[in-house]
Order: C-alpha cells, then structure tokens, then sequence
C-alpha cells in the first residue's frame, strides 16, 4: 500500500528507487544500498531472512536487525512492495500498481502489469457504485511444464 494517494512516478528501475529515496529525503546508506541492488538483480519477492542469507553469502556483511529495519522503512515508504503472506512477509522491488502471479508449486510469486479492459471497470462500478481507481489481481496456478503432464 502507498503511503498516500498523491502521484508518484512509478519505481521501475534501481536508479528510479534510488532516486525516490532522495526525493522523500531517506539517507541511503551502504546497507539500503545493498537490500535494493538485491531485489532488482533478482527480481524475486523474497523474506527478510533470504534477504540477510543472499547478501552475506555475497560477502556483503550485513546484520539481522539492519534487513528488518531497513526492509520496514522501505516499504513504509513505498519504495519496495511488502507481501503479508501466512508463511510470513515476503518483499519485492516494484512498489507501483501491478498484479501478481502465484505459482502453486513453487510458491513463487510473478510480478505482472495487467490492464483490464475500461468495460470490464465501468461494469463492475455499476455493480458496486465503487469509481475504481486503481485495482490489482491475484492470479493462481501452475507451471506450464506442470500442468501439461497432469
């Protein structure tokens, strides 16, 4: 969730959430640094504890504390997206509007941008006198390769 409705430009790239770090004034220290290169180089919605594991087998030394604070205040701040799951929280590197893909088998979750068709949106307003203004969708399944041998 955003930390308030205004507009902001949407956090594609790792000089694009380094720079919106600037911009809300956060200090960008070695170890913010690093948690960001991580989600970008990877692209994958990891927990804090993959996170703190990743970066120290990369010789990049950073304590338990440092992730967590650091992961708090990036998604507090709307540079990074914070995943509430039951297992626990995961963390990825786009924080603008988009959807997600579950793969049940991996339990890997896939960013996607989809964008529903303006009738589809008019009719679901009238359906529930809602003015839709920004939506996300949860998409589940399996593998390809998995669904073809089942």
């Amino acid at each position: 969730m955003q930390p308030d409705a205004a507009y902001k430009k949407p956090i594609r790239s790792l000089e694009d959430a380094l720079e919106h770090c600037q911009s809300l004034g956060m200090r960008l220290s070695k170890q913010r640094r690093f948690i960001l290169e991580l989600l970008w180089q990877d692209k994958e919605h990891l927990s804090a504890r993959e996170i703190y594991d990743r970066l120290n087998q990369q010789g990049k030394e950073i304590g338990h504390t440092s992730v967590y604070q650091n992961l708090e205040a990036l998604s507090a701040q709307g540079v990074i997206e914070c995943i509430d799951r039951a297992d626990g929280r995961l963390y990825g590197n786009i924080s603008d509007p988009h959807s997600h893909v579950n793969c049940l088998d991996t339990n890997q979750i896939l960013d996607v941008h989809v964008e529903l068709p303006e009738e589809l949106i008019r009719y679901v307003e009238q359906q529930t006198g809602v003015k839709i203004t920004n939506y996300s969708i949860d998409f589940f399944g399996y593998r390809q390769s998995e669904a073809a041998a089942s």
